[in-house]
């Protein structure tokens, strides 16, 4: 078979599966385990690339491992969080252009990522120290968020569907935004993973009411 597949990509793929039964979960309108898919794959993506650092790999397995990463990313955090909004209440005609402009910037920032991020470890190697925009990977976090936030709120579902399509908008803007973040050490790492903990337990808590 063509592709590789040693553990420096299992984590990806992974990953990537969740996000693709994420789809179907919000496809059928099941927001609860389509956000569940969405945090899984956040966290294998927020641990591939050091699992990735771990083994000497070739040059076509680094690039590959680039590629398959930002392919990763656009399904689990650019088509997903969309489907999870149709599933909240964006299912009427006037919000797909929102979905429109938030998988664009997301493909965009992607792509532009993967020439970079080829162009620097031609250049230097090593690890990345900041971002330009902000990261896909992000609405690992963003989206559960939304939804914790209008669970307890419980507006009607257009109200839900404005809400959640607004914090899209801005969401894209950042992706594509010309600013740098840094990128985050072990304290940033942990505290995305109690963010994250936190409302999987909200979210968990909030379905059983």
């Amino acid at each position: 078979m063509i592709g590789f597949y040693n553990y420096t990509v299992i984590l990806t793929y992974l990953g990537l599966a969740s996000g693709a039964v994420g789809l179907g979960f919000g496809a059928a309108g099941q927001s609860f385990p389509a956000l569940v898919c969405l945090l899984f794959s956040g966290l294998c993506d927020m641990f591939d690339g050091a699992v990735a650092r771990t083994r000497k790999r070739t040059e076509a397995e680094k690039r590959f491992g680039i590629w398959i990463d930002s392919l990763s990313d656009t399904v689990c955090f650019g088509v997903l969080p969309a489907m999870i909004g149709f599933s909240v209440g964006m299912d009427r005609w006037y919000f797909f252009p929102v979905f429109a402009v938030y998988i664009l910037c997301a493909v965009i920032r992607l792509a532009y990522y993967g020439v970079t991020e080829e162009q620097r470890q031609d250049a230097e190697g090593g690890k990345r120290t900041a971002y330009d925009g902000m990261p896909v990977t992000t609405a690992a976090v963003i989206f559960p968020a939304v939804w914790v936030v209008l669970e307890c709120i419980k507006p009607s579902s257009l109200v839900s569907g404005i809400v959640y399509g607004a914090v899209m908008l801005l969401t894209a803007c950042a992706f594509v935004g010309k600013f740098q973040i840094k990128k985050p050490g072990k304290k940033g790492i942990l505290l995305f993973i109690a963010i994250g903990v936190l409302l999987a337990g909200a979210m968990i808590a909030l379905y059983l009411l």
